[in-house]
This record gives structure tokens, sequence and C-alpha cells, in this order.
């Protein structure tokens, strides 16, 4: 069956993001202290991962906020449920700017990575870890859902495998005084950023293409369509996405001759309306009936 669309996927579940902020800007807190007095490349390059995971929540909270204050109207018909895919963008684009600082400065230190606090690194990678476990719980339902809580999923996930990275190279320094570890632990989480946010990015990159959704296969879909009783054909059959959630259809459906009445057009359109919300999650859609043989008239009609 359809999702409620009386709210989007992301503002079910934005009290999740907002205990997952908070979450973030703890461990940003622990990091960015430890970071400081320990001199450790590794922490710094987790906290600032964390601090542009943390932007991005904020961003993604903002745009559920305004897609849902902002109402339809005569130049924006959708509202400003764009505002959520935008946003992610912005995430995406973030993402990669921090990676790209992080491997220049863990490229610094590689050749003279400096000594540090191994116990102190440790703790506050520990500490990290156990949160960002627990926002990965509280988000995992709603990255199926919506492309913004998604990000901040892959953004709290990145955080947890960034924070075992820390951990990893807190042990080899505490057993073994290799400091190298460390900007190579950094190497490492930016590493992981990368993909996610080309992951994203591209997620972005089809809904503002209006591509047809993944989850839609648009053969299946005309078969389902001329399937319905007095459907015999259909044509200019379209599907995209308005934000993640909220996927839209329209198409032009020829019916036989056994439709000839209003009422029976519009036992066809329920029909049709049934069969996308039940079998393709699609709860907005447009269909433009037409007589057989419709087409062909209209062509003459315009040479």
């Amino acid at each position: 069956m359809g999702h409620d669309h009386g709210l989007t996927a992301g503002a079910r579940h934005r009290g999740r993001l907002v205990a997952v902020l908070c979450l973030s800007l703890s461990i940003l807190a622990i990091e960015a202290v430890a970071a400081w007095l320990t001199s450790s490349l590794a922490l710094l390059a987790d906290a600032g991962h964390v601090l542009g995971d943390s932007l991005g929540i904020i961003m993604a909270l903002a745009a559920i906020t305004v897609a849902q204050a902002g109402k339809p109207g005569s130049r924006r018909t959708f509202g400003y449920q764009r505002t959520e895919v935008i946003a992610a963008g912005l995430n995406g684009l973030m993402l990669l700017v921090i990676s790209g600082f992080v491997a220049y400065k863990a490229i610094g230190r590689i050749a003279a990575p400096p000594e540090l606090d191994s116990g102190l690194v440790l703790i506050a990678g520990a500490v990290a870890l156990a949160a960002n476990l627990t926002g990965l719980m509280l988000l995992r339902a709603g990255s199926r859902e919506n492309l913004n809580v998604r990000g901040a999923y892959l953004e709290v996930l990145g955080d947890a495998l960034g924070s075992g990275a820390v951990l990893v190279s807190g042990l080899l320094i505490a057993a073994f005084g290799w400091y190298l570890a460390d900007p190579l632990a950094s190497l490492a989480i930016a590493a992981l950023i990368i993909p996610r946010a080309l992951s994203l990015l591209r997620d972005v990159v089809e809904v503002l293409m209006e591509s047809t959704p993944r989850h839609v296969d648009l053969d299946e879909l005309r078969d389902h369509i001329t399937s319905v009783d007095g459907v015999d054909d259909v044509h200019d059959l379209h599907v995209w996405t308005i934000t993640s959630g909220m996927p839209v259809m329209s198409a032009h459906v020829v019916v036989n001759e056994t439709v000839t009445e209003m009422g029976q057009a519009e036992c066809v359109l329920a029909d049709l309306r049934t069969c996308l919300s039940e079998h393709f999650d699609v709860e907005h859609s447009t269909f433009q009936i037409e007589p057989a043989g419709h087409d062909e008239v209209w062509q003459h009609l315009h040479h």
C-alpha cells in the first residue's frame, strides 16, 4: 500500500533527526577537545567529519520544515518539496570538500607523524563509536524513505567507521608506539566519506533530472495500465519524483469503444489510480483519457 503522504517521509522522522543531531554535536565537542589535547589528526579529521555531518543534519531539518510549511501556490504548484533534494545535494558537496581537506592534511603528516597521547584518543574514539551506533539505530527505518534521512544515516555510518578508525589507531599507538597510524587513519576516514558523498549526489541528480524512480519498472507499469478494463493502450507515460517519497506520474490512456459515457470513464480512472497506488506507491497521478484514433486525428489537425 502507499505511504501516508499527509507528511513527507522526512517530516515523519524529524524527531529522530533532532536526537541524532544532539548526539553528533556531543561527539564533535568530545573529539575536538581530545584532538586539541593530543594533537591527533585522526580525531581532528573525525571531528571535522562530524561537523560537516551536523551541518548536513541541520540543513536536512531546515529543508524538511520549509517543505512542510511552504504551501503550493500559483508559482510553485508543488510547494517547496524540492528544498529537501537541494539540501541533500549541498550536503553531498560539503562531504566532498571535507574529505579533500582531511586527505591533504594527512598526506602532509605521513613523513613525520607527531607523538600523541594514545589513552585519550582511545577514550574519545570509544565514546564516539557508541554514540554513532545509537544514531544508526535511530535513523535506520527513515533511511529507506527519504533522501535527507538517508543522507544523515550515511553520515552517521561514516562517523561510526571513522570512530572505529580512530579507535584502531589509538590501539596501535598504545601497543606498538606506531604514530604513523594516526595520519593513515585520517586517510581512511577521507576514503570513507567520498563514496557516500558521490552516492548521495547521484541520487540528487536523478531526482533533479526527473529520472524514473528505481522502484518503478516502466514496462511493468505499462502492462498494469493496459490490463485495466476499458483500456486499449497508453502513451506519453512519464514517472518522476518531486522529492523523496513523492513519485508522480502522467499518461495518455486510450480507451476502447465500450467507454462511451463520463460515468464509465470515471470508473476507468478510479481503477487506474487504485492500481498505481497499490502496486507502485504512486499517489499523485494524472491521466488524459482518449478514444481510439484520437492521436491520429490530433496529428492530422496540426499538419
